[in-house]
């Protein structure tokens, strides 16, 4: 985010340094970097809902597999509580809302939260502030600057939402309009332009950008949570109107839309930017304004080596991810056996088939649901080439390997902990989703979870690879690649349970030579095949990190 620098010309009565762009360039910087992330979750809530529509008019063909599948989830309250109330499932719009609102909206509070803190407490730790502020422009602007700048990676994220949800709502067999696919949009990006807000307030509260993320994380968790009551069915509904995912919840689109509540989220917003502004104005660069523990005793457990730092800097988002794969699996267990119910005797057997699932049980079901958590743990495989190529922007590395510490023990490191984090992702996905599962009295056998959360984890390892030679051969482009691969493979799966895909293309999708588990036995070869694929590409990768120079921004 360092800008190009120049000097007033004696007539401006000064000759301090001034960033190139004018007085709005901590909003065009900041702008940049948001609208970045903001097309590619753009692009993934839009695929998320046209894939959903797609379908469900190609799974539930007939009025009665719609009533059925109405009937299983419409008035079950143990779903209504966790996704949100379930109205006019026997519709394309109703089930497209219900399969896709709770996800992005948390989705979205988490890019959010996650964006505003990097790009405004994170800047400021990392000292690109101080260079900024020596221009025309004050702590208060500048803060107001960089909310203008979020807001702009929040509209790309909105116009390709609906854009991509608008064209697929063109078929006849979806029939959403422009004006619907638009609403939809604005109500999918909700959560994010409050907890941007959140994020930002956060930012001028806590001392550092990680105890920002942690204390707006918290109150994501508190609006989940009053939600959740509301929706239990336990005669408090009217909680709704207290959480901001609430007030999201009761824009109701595509199914009854009420506008009416858009004016807690603006009001919500406007007041928690304007405070983040105002609290700003009257602190240090660098302070915050609740006083940090500055006689803290000092924690040095894992700062012996290399790689122990690795794992003590990742451990804030592994953490995250540990849960999010914990309460993804254990959300898929506890509906498992409700949603077998629904595919018995009715047209998704075939789409199961298709993707290589057979039969009608709750085992059938969960096989089709490994495909979220592998790909929630490719995403946590992808993070870790993120944060690799962080440091390595950021500088921190050089401050490791001027030591004794060579660039393939750096490198090594950070890939054995990623491998690490990985496997373990895969053991807290089958250990959660047999403790949903168990609930409900599924029928699935502990050990066969544990098997299935197992078999996620070499497509991962395998991106975890490509990411890695990616990494060492092209660092700058290390994020697009890795998550590109994630992404196509995503996408392929999506178009080919569908039936739109030849065999050829179907094949290039890491998460297609997964066996969806337990629905099959789990196929070790083709996933040792993988493993060794992603191993030798990070050993490559390895060998081409230490061979060339480090690269910053």
């Amino acid at each position: 985010m360092t800008p190009k620098l120049r000097t007033r010309p004696p007539s401006d009565g000064g000759a301090g340094p001034v960033p190139v762009g004018g007085r709005f360039v901590v909003a065009g910087l900041t702008a940049r970097k948001a609208v970045r992330s903001g097309v590619l979750w753009g692009y993934v809530f839009g695929v998320f809902v046209a894939s959903s529509a797609y379908s469900y008019d190609s799974i539930y063909k007939t009025a009665a597999e719609r009533r059925q599948l109405a009937h299983a989830f419409g008035s079950n309250i143990a779903t209504s509580a966790l996704f949100g109330p379930a109205a006019r499932l026997d519709t394309v719009a109703g089930f497209t809302v219900f399969k896709v609102s709770m996800t992005i909206m948390l989705l979205g509070a988490v890019w959010g939260l996650l964006t505003s803190t990097r790009l405004l407490r994170g800047e400021e730790d990392a000292g690109r502030l101080e260079l900024l502020l020596s221009g025309p422009v004050t702590r208060r602007r500048a803060t107001a600057q960089a909310l203008l700048g979020l807001a702009g990676g929040v509209v790309v994220v909105w116009v390709l939402t609906a854009l991509i949800t608008a064209v697929a709502g063109r078929s006849a067999r979806i029939g959403i309009g422009v004006g619907s696919s638009t609403y939809l949009a604005l109500a999918m990006v909700a959560t994010a332009v409050m907890f941007m807000a959140v994020g930002a307030l956060t930012s001028q509260l806590a001392a550092t950008r990680r105890q920002a993320a942690a204390a707006a994380a918290v109150v994501l968790g508190a609006s989940y949570a009053l939600r959740m009551v509301a929706d239990a069915g336990i005669g408090v509904q009217w909680l709704r109107w207290v959480s901001p995912l609430g007030w999201v919840e009761e824009l109701q689109p595509l199914t009854a839309p009420r506008p009416v509540a858009l004016v807690p989220i603006v009001v919500f917003t406007v007041v928690v930017a304007a405070a983040a502004v105002h609290l700003a104005a009257g602190r240090d660069l660098g302070a915050s304004t609740l006083p940090d523990r500055s006689n803290a005793v000092p924690h040095l457990r894992l700062l012996s080596g290399p790689t122990g730092l690795t794992a003590r800097l990742v451990r804030p988002s592994v953490i995250g991810w540990w849960v999010a794969i914990g309460l993804s699996g254990l959300l898929t267990g506890f509906v498992a056996k409700s949603a077998a119910g629904s595919i018995s005797g009715s047209s998704v057997q075939s789409v199961l088939s298709r993707l290589g699932a057979p039969g009608t049980g709750a085992d059938a079901y969960l096989g089709l649901c490994s495909l979220i958590l592998a790909v929630l743990v490719a995403c946590a495989a992808a993070g870790q080439i993120t944060a690799g190529r962080s440091e390595e922007a950021a500088g921190r590395v050089d401050h490791v390997i001027v030591e004794p510490v060579s660039r393939a023990r750096w490198f090594g490191g950070r890939v054995l902990v990623a491998v690490a984090v990985l496997v373990m992702s895969g053991v807290i996905a089958g250990l959660s989703t047999w403790v949903g599962a168990a609930g409900e009295h599924a029928g699935v056998r502990f050990g066969t979870l544990l098997g299935a959360g197992v078999n996620i984890v070499p497509p991962a390892l395998c991106v975890l690879g490509i990411g890695a030679l990616a990494l060492g051969l092209w660092p700058r482009a290390s994020t697009v690649v890795v998550y590109g691969v994630v992404g196509w493979a995503l996408l392929v799966e999506i178009i080919g349970g569908i039936g739109a895909l030849s065999h050829w293309v179907f094949d290039t999708s890491v998460f297609h030579q997964m066996a969806p588990a337990p629905a099959v036995a789990p196929d070790w070869t083709t996933a040792a095949v993988m493993t060794a694929i992603g191993l030798g590409c990070a050993a490559v990768g390895g060998v081409a990190f230490a061979a060339r120079d480090v690269q910053g921004d």
